[in-house]
Parts: C-alpha cells; structure tokens; sequence
C-alpha cells in the first residue's frame, strides 16, 4: 500500500494544507523546466536525490516524498523503505531513467504524485487514479470507519446481514469499494456529477471483483433529484464527501488542487453547504426508518448544518459529530426518525 500517515496534514501528495480539501496556499505556478537526462549512468538513490534537490529548488511542496514515491513506482514498490536496500545502489537502465526524467517532470508542473504514478491505495484497496477525478484523502478512511463500526453495532446486524448504501459524490469509488470490501453482502449505489469520475468507479470496481454489487450512475443530486429518487428507496445507509469549502477559499487552494482535480467536487457554494443541503433534504426519502447520513464537512459546518436540519428537514435528527484525527470537527451523523410524507423540498 501506499502509506501515508493520517495524522499528517495530507491533500495530495505535493500540497501543504491544514485541511483535507487542500486549503491555504496559492494556485500561481512558477515556469520550471527539468534537468537534461544524464550523460552516464546514474543509481536509483542518486536520481530520487538529484529530483528532490530540484524539486525543493524550484519550489514544489514535499520534494523528499514526491522523488521518492516516484522512484519506488518504478522500481515495483510501495514505498522506497520497502525497497531492498542494495536496490537504491544499483544503475538504473536508460530505460528506467527515462522514466524517472518524464515522471518526476510531470510532478515538477505540480501535478500530484497520485496522479502522476496513476494509482493511490485508500485502506485496504489500491485505486486507479485519473484526473481530474477527486484524490481522496486520509480523512474520508476515517469516514468509511465509522460507518462500518455503526454498522457491526447496529442491532441486529453482523456481517452476512443484507444492506444498501448509497454513496453521493463517489470520484474514484473509494467509499463504496471500501464498504463493499469490509461488508460482503452489502450492496451500494454510487452517483456523481462527472462522468469521469463514474467512468472511474467503473474501473476500480471492475479491477476489484466488487462491480456486481454496485451500481454507479451519472447524475447530480442539484439537478437529477427525481431521477435519484427514483433509483434508491429504502437505503440504510447514506454516505458522502460532496464538495465543501467555501467559494472563497477557492482561490487559496494549492496549485496541485486548484489545477488539477475537479473544482465541482470542492466547491460548495458561498457558506460550503449547498450540495449538502440537497442531500440531507432527500435523504428523508431515500432512507429506510432509523436509516443514518454520514458526512465528511468542514470544520465550520457541524453546527450550521445541525441547526439548518432542525429547522428545514423534520423528519432527520442530528446524531452528533466526531472530530477526525487531529481533533477537528470533520463528520456529521444524522438519522432518519419517520417515514417521510410528501416532504417539500426547501433550500433556503
């Protein structure tokens, strides 16, 4: 697996931040060009170093991870530790070297690594990546955990139960594929507004044996809210990571995010909650009695989102909300308390 730690500020790899949509840098990109490919031959260690040097030169965030991940694609490893240690001593064949060179040239635009090496692991599985296909992130593991630790506490329910989910906003598929791995005889739905992104669903699904319990489709829950309806009924589970900073955070992505990934899953509208807002109002109609929403948000959110509820979709009660790993208020817990009734959509 590709490991990264979760208890660092991660966006993708190459992007400082303090929060997982890949908050606050600045998206300008000065003008770099790589070094010419050596005249000899070079060791794999002496090539990650001269990258990084360069990378560090010409102001790409995370230099040291960025050569190095690149380097252990190549060499058909995780991560350069897991390398055996006479590996980094030994030539690289023109071949490979041309390799490193037309990656890590890649990277030095600020693309991020994952979708420079076109593959990233999220728990247990290891996902194609695409751009401009969403990157996900440490915190949304964290998300997919506390869905299955609801769902082995929930009564009556162990693994063997029959279940459905429904995923809105799937990118790479990566909370869906999760669930279906941990959760055999669940079943899930996923949508998306991007075809790109349910194109590569498909893929991972397909790459993972999972696609016969998922159905994926292109639709945005803004626009296609009937359609949506139509398709799910009855779902026990509710799960999302729509896009939420606040448009004027926009501007203070780093330039990994703000040129590469897509800016409709980051973007949710002036206070962040306009995607949401469509969600939890659907979601009285979409969920079985007691059936619960689980959301990845921004730290702000928590509180406007709870008092939003209360006020607009009576039929939903807020559960709570648990801080991610470095302590901030990331997810949001709501469950459905009746069967809905001709519920009124109203997002105001």
């Amino acid at each position: 697996m590709w490991k990264r730690s979760l208890s660092a500020r991660y966006t993708c790899y190459g992007c400082r931040s303090v929060g997982p949509k890949g908050l606050w840098g600045y998206h300008a990109v000065r003008s770099c060009s790589a070094p010419a490919l050596p005249a000899g031959r070079i060791t794999a260690r002496q090539a990650a170093d001269l990258w990084e040097r360069h990378f560090a030169e010409r102001g790409v965030t995370e230099p040291d991870h960025s050569s190095h991940y690149i380097l252990a694609y190549l060499l058909g490893a995780k991560t350069i530790e897991s390398l055996e240690q006479g590996k980094l001593t030994e030539f690289l064949s023109p071949e490979k070297t041309e390799q490193m060179w037309k990656l890590c040239s890649k990277r030095l635009s600020r693309m991020p690594v994952q979708y420079v090496i076109e593959e990233w692991d999220f728990r247990d599985l290891t996902l194609k990546m695409k751009p401009p296909v969403f990157i996900p992130r440490p915190e949304t593991e964290e998300l997919v955990e506390l869905v299955l630790t609801d769902l082995q506490m929930k009564p009556g329910t162990e693994v063997g139960t029959q279940e459905t989910c429904l995923e809105v906003g799937c990118g790479s598929g990566a909370i869906s594929l999760s669930l279906l791995k941990s959760w055999p005889q669940l079943k899930a739905i996923a949508v998306d507004q991007s075809q790109d992104a349910v194109d590569l669903t498909g893929e991972n699904a397909l790459r993972l044996g999972l696609q016969d319990r998922l159905q994926i489709h292109h639709l945005d829950v803004m626009k296609d809210a009937e359609t949506v309806l139509s398709l799910c009924s009855s779902v026990s589970v509710l799960v999302s990571n729509p896009p939420y900073l606040f448009s004027e955070d926009m501007t203070a992505l780093e330039p990994e995010v703000y040129r590469f990934e897509d800016h409709a899953a980051l973007d949710g509208g002036n206070d962040g909650l306009e995607v949401i807002k469509h969600i939890l109002t659907l979601a009285p109609q979409i969920l079985s009695d007691h059936g619960r929403v689980y959301l990845e948000v921004d730290p702000r959110h928590p509180p406007l989102i709870q008092r939003w509820v209360e006020v607009n979709v009576e039929e939903m009660h807020y559960v709570e909300t648990r801080h991610d790993i470095s302590g901030r208020p990331r997810f949001c817990i709501l469950r459905k308390e009746k069967s809905n009734k001709d519920h009124k959509l109203d997002l105001d």
